[in-house]
Protein backbone atom coordinates (compact mmCIF):
# COMPACT_ATOMS: atom_id res chain seq x y z
CA UNK A 1 0.00 0.00 0.00
CA UNK A 2 1.24 3.53 -0.76
CA UNK A 3 0.73 6.44 0.84
CA UNK A 4 0.08 10.17 0.30
CA UNK A 5 -0.15 13.27 2.45
CA UNK A 6 -2.40 15.95 2.37
CA UNK A 7 -1.55 19.64 3.98
CA UNK A 8 -4.62 21.63 3.75
CA UNK A 9 -4.39 25.30 5.04
CA UNK A 10 -7.25 25.52 7.55
CA UNK A 11 -6.54 29.42 9.02
CA UNK A 12 -4.56 32.24 8.34
CA UNK A 13 -4.18 34.79 11.27
CA UNK A 14 -2.85 38.03 11.39
CA UNK A 15 -2.03 40.34 14.57
CA UNK A 16 -1.59 44.00 13.48
CA UNK A 17 -0.64 44.98 17.24
CA UNK A 18 1.77 42.72 17.45
CA UNK A 19 3.28 43.69 13.69
CA UNK A 20 3.05 47.55 14.37
CA UNK A 21 5.20 46.91 17.63
CA UNK A 22 7.75 44.43 16.52
CA UNK A 23 8.14 44.39 12.56
CA UNK A 24 10.38 46.60 10.61
CA UNK A 25 7.70 46.45 8.00
CA UNK A 26 4.84 47.20 10.47
CA UNK A 27 1.96 46.60 7.96
CA UNK A 28 2.87 43.44 7.00
CA UNK A 29 -0.26 42.45 6.59
CA UNK A 30 -1.35 38.45 6.36
CA UNK A 31 0.92 35.46 5.22
CA UNK A 32 1.53 35.90 1.66
CA UNK A 33 2.15 32.60 0.59
CA UNK A 34 -0.73 30.79 2.01
CA UNK A 35 -4.77 31.26 1.72
CA UNK A 36 -8.01 29.31 3.61
CA UNK A 37 -8.66 26.18 1.44
CA UNK A 38 -5.25 25.99 -0.21
CA UNK A 39 -3.97 22.26 -0.65
CA UNK A 40 -1.22 20.32 -1.23
CA UNK A 41 -0.76 16.50 -1.70
CA UNK A 42 2.80 14.93 -1.59
CA UNK A 43 3.75 11.75 -2.62
CA UNK A 44 7.05 9.53 -1.80
CA UNK A 45 7.73 7.05 -4.74
CA UNK A 46 9.42 5.52 -7.40
CA UNK A 47 8.44 7.94 -9.43
CA UNK A 48 8.27 10.96 -6.95
CA UNK A 49 9.61 12.70 -4.15
CA UNK A 50 7.86 15.56 -2.50
CA UNK A 51 9.45 15.60 0.64
CA UNK A 52 12.73 16.02 0.11
CA UNK A 53 12.39 19.10 -2.33
CA UNK A 54 9.58 20.26 -0.07
CA UNK A 55 7.29 20.32 -2.84
CA UNK A 56 9.52 22.16 -5.80
CA UNK A 57 9.81 25.16 -4.03
CA UNK A 58 5.49 25.54 -3.64
CA UNK A 59 5.69 25.45 -0.04
CA UNK A 60 7.14 28.13 2.45
CA UNK A 61 10.23 26.83 4.37
CA UNK A 62 9.46 28.44 7.48
CA UNK A 63 6.23 26.69 7.39
CA UNK A 64 7.44 23.98 5.94
CA UNK A 65 9.95 23.11 9.23
CA UNK A 66 7.09 22.95 11.22
CA UNK A 67 4.91 20.28 9.62
CA UNK A 68 7.75 18.56 7.80
CA UNK A 69 8.15 15.94 10.84
CA UNK A 70 3.89 14.78 10.36
CA UNK A 71 4.53 14.96 6.71
CA UNK A 72 7.33 12.33 6.86
CA UNK A 73 5.43 10.47 9.52
CA UNK A 74 2.36 10.09 6.86
CA UNK A 75 4.50 9.08 4.13
CA UNK A 76 6.16 6.30 6.25
CA UNK A 77 3.27 5.18 7.17
CA UNK A 78 3.81 6.51 11.10
CA UNK A 79 0.69 7.29 13.14
CA UNK A 80 0.58 10.96 12.64
CA UNK A 81 -0.53 11.63 16.38
CA UNK A 82 -1.86 8.65 18.33
CA UNK A 83 -3.95 9.77 21.11
CA UNK A 84 -3.27 13.30 20.47
CA UNK A 85 -6.17 13.89 17.63
CA UNK A 86 -9.10 12.20 17.17
CA UNK A 87 -7.59 10.52 14.20
CA UNK A 88 -3.99 9.31 14.29
CA UNK A 89 -3.61 9.81 10.47
CA UNK A 90 -4.34 13.36 10.89
CA UNK A 91 -2.83 16.51 12.76
CA UNK A 92 -3.16 20.35 13.20
CA UNK A 93 -0.13 22.27 13.48
CA UNK A 94 0.72 25.57 12.61
CA UNK A 95 3.57 28.01 11.01
CA UNK A 96 6.19 29.41 13.45
CA UNK A 97 5.19 33.16 11.71
CA UNK A 98 3.78 35.03 15.74
CA UNK A 99 2.22 37.83 13.77
CA UNK A 100 0.99 35.86 11.01
CA UNK A 101 0.42 32.28 11.87
CA UNK A 102 -0.73 30.04 9.16
CA UNK A 103 -3.02 26.45 10.47
CA UNK A 104 -2.43 23.48 8.55
CA UNK A 105 -4.58 20.19 8.51
CA UNK A 106 -1.92 17.33 7.81
CA UNK A 107 -3.55 13.93 6.69
CA UNK A 108 -2.50 10.71 5.97
CA UNK A 109 -4.25 9.00 2.71
CA UNK A 110 -3.75 5.34 2.38
CA UNK A 111 -3.75 4.46 -1.59
CA UNK A 112 -4.71 0.80 -2.53
CA UNK A 113 -1.68 -0.18 -4.75
CA UNK A 114 -1.81 0.95 -8.28
CA UNK A 115 0.35 -2.41 -9.41
CA UNK A 116 -2.97 -4.29 -8.42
Amino acid sequence: MEHQCRITVLETRVFPELQEKYLADPKSGPCPCFKPGDTFLLERNGQRDDFWHMLEGRFCAEAWDCVSRYVYAALQVGSIMKGWTNDEKMMIACCNDGTRPVIFKIERIDVEDRAQ
